[in-house]
């Protein structure tokens, strides 16, 4: 493609990616499709960070704002995307015994701007974290140190292995199954189990560079814990002059200006007693970790800093990512001092020139040239050449028993939902439907014993009607009789 330009496809020109001379502005933005980082642009370090803002074209993030990290990356004209600001360019240079007075600025070493690797930086620190232990087991003969024998069938006990003797109340006990006090251990542990991991080198080094990239981002180091409100910003870079400092004292007054203050607080009042076993094997207490000191050269820094609590130190040719990301989380709070800073771009180099002190090493480009993928989806470039939407096949309804089937019956009989919980409500006690059902019964009997106090009482009763009706005709039947019979004489 950069022999042959019109070749180039059509989301190249969506993305005004110039082959031939394009600045990869993946590389500087850092976007990954493993993480997504609500972080947006940030007008300070010390104040609160404003999630999800995404910055316009043009304009470049604020001190520590990551770069296209959590920003809405607009595509816009022809010549906009290539001269947009994705990262800082330079960075402040304090001086350690004076914070507020800056030496000179800096240049972004680009290791600084990679992508974040949440998922790698965990699994990498998980395996490295198995590579110091040390291998345990039990002891061979623990539990089997008896001459216990079974005392066979026959005694009305269990045949488990007893131990032999009299006169003590160990004499008789179960021993040698795992379920006997003192008894052997149920599958023990061995020495030969698999302790260590190996690792490749380059994910090593990938995890490291994303720690890196990621203690330059202020919401993610304060998602750590770590109190940077009164620091000036991020990465704090400070002169050489510190790497001189012999007295803790001194080392400790340094920090304090540099706006450590909260910090090294929050690290002592931290301190509380471990729990678990450890308490008792010389590792009583635990503390969390305070800011990683990285210098380029020992002139006493290490020794001055080692005894304050929480502080570390550690020499940028020797980077660990068990002390750049604690416990598998990134976003340490990391001090550079100003030749360490400059040492950066000489180890890891940029994304064209590779690693010059890492061999066969070059920094991870992030797999997106643009992080608005939505924008990139719904353009008119990328609708124009896809497929019309299909309608999916028309499936064949399945006959539904209304009888059975409520909601068939409701389509057919609107109501029938509606008059069954009528229905239901009439007979539950405290509900108005039944109130009314009551009500109209209650209505009912009264009606019924007026009737009856009316008109089935004395002789308008229905009985001695009958009886009336009955006895008239009776007689008039026998008086009927009686006349034909005197006719006959």
């Amino acid at each position: 493609l950069e022999r042959n330009p019109q070749d180039a496809p059509w989301w190249s020109k969506l993305l005004n990616l110039d082959l031939r001379s394009s600045s990869r502005l993946l590389s500087r933005t850092g976007v990954s499709p493993l993480l997504s980082i609500g972080v947006g642009a940030l007008p300070s370090v010390g104040s609160t960070p404003s999630v999800g803002s995404s910055p316009s074209i043009g304009t470049a993030p604020c001190v520590g704002t990551p770069p296209g990290v959590g920003s809405s990356l607009s595509v816009g004209t022809v010549g906009t995307v290539g001269a947009m600001a994705t990262s800082r360019p330079v960075v402040s240079v304090y001086q350690f015994d004076n914070p507020s007075e800056k030496k000179c600025t800096l240049p972004m070493p680009v290791v600084l701007t990679c992508g974040l690797r949440p998922d790698l930086v965990r699994t990498v620190h998980r395996d490295m974290s198995k590579n110091k232990r040390q291998a345990y087991a039990l002891m061979k003969k623990s539990g089997y140190d008896t001459a216990a024998e079974s005392w066979g069938t026959g005694r009305a006990v269990a045949r488990i292995p007893r131990v032999p003797g009299g006169g003590t109340h160990r004499a008789g006990q179960g021993a040698f199954g795992n379920m006997c006090r003192g008894g052997g251990m149920a599958h023990p542990t061995v020495t030969w189990r698999r302790w260590h991991r190996r690792l490749n080198v380059k994910e090593k080094r990938h995890a490291v560079v994303s720690a890196l990239a990621a203690s330059t981002l202020p919401p993610v180091v304060m998602a750590r814990g770590h109190r940077i409100g009164e620091v000036a910003e991020l990465p704090l870079v400070i002169t050489d002059g510190i790497e001189s400092t012999q007295k803790t004292k001194q080392a400790y007054e340094i920090l304090r200006k540099l706006g450590c203050g909260d910090e090294l607080d929050r690290v002592l009042r931290s301190r509380k007693i471990r729990p678990g076993q450890g308490k008792s094997r010389n590792r009583r207490y635990v503390k969390r970790l305070g800011p990683l000191l990285v210098y380029a050269e020992d002139n006493g820094i290490v020794r001055a800093f080692r005894n304050i609590p929480g502080v570390e130190t550690a020499s940028v040719d020797r980077l660990n990512l068990l002390r750049l990301a604690p416990g598998g989380k990134f976003g340490r709070f990391l001090i550079w001092t100003e030749s360490a800073f400059k040492k950066l771009n000489a180890i890891y180099g940029t994304l064209k020139s590779g690693c010059p002190l890492k061999k066969n090493y070059r920094l991870p480009r992030a797999i997106m040239e643009n992080a608005d993928v939505a924008r990139l989806i719904n353009s008119d470039e990328v609708q124009s050449v896809l497929r019309p939407k299909l309608d999916p096949p028309k499936k064949a309804v399945t006959k539904k028993n209304p009888l059975s089937n409520p909601k068939v019956m409701a389509k057919l009989n609107p109501g029938f939902l509606k008059k069954r919980l009528l229905r239901k409500q009439a007979h539950e006690k405290g509900t108005p439907e039944y109130e009314l059902v009551q009500k109209a019964k209650k209505a009912r009997i009264e009606e019924s014993k007026k009737y009856n106090k009316e008109h089935k009482k004395g002789p308008n009763t229905f009985y001695k009607k009958l009886m009336t009706a009955f006895e008239a005709a009776a007689a008039k039947k026998i008086e009927t009789k009686d006349a034909e019979e005197e006719e006959e004489e």
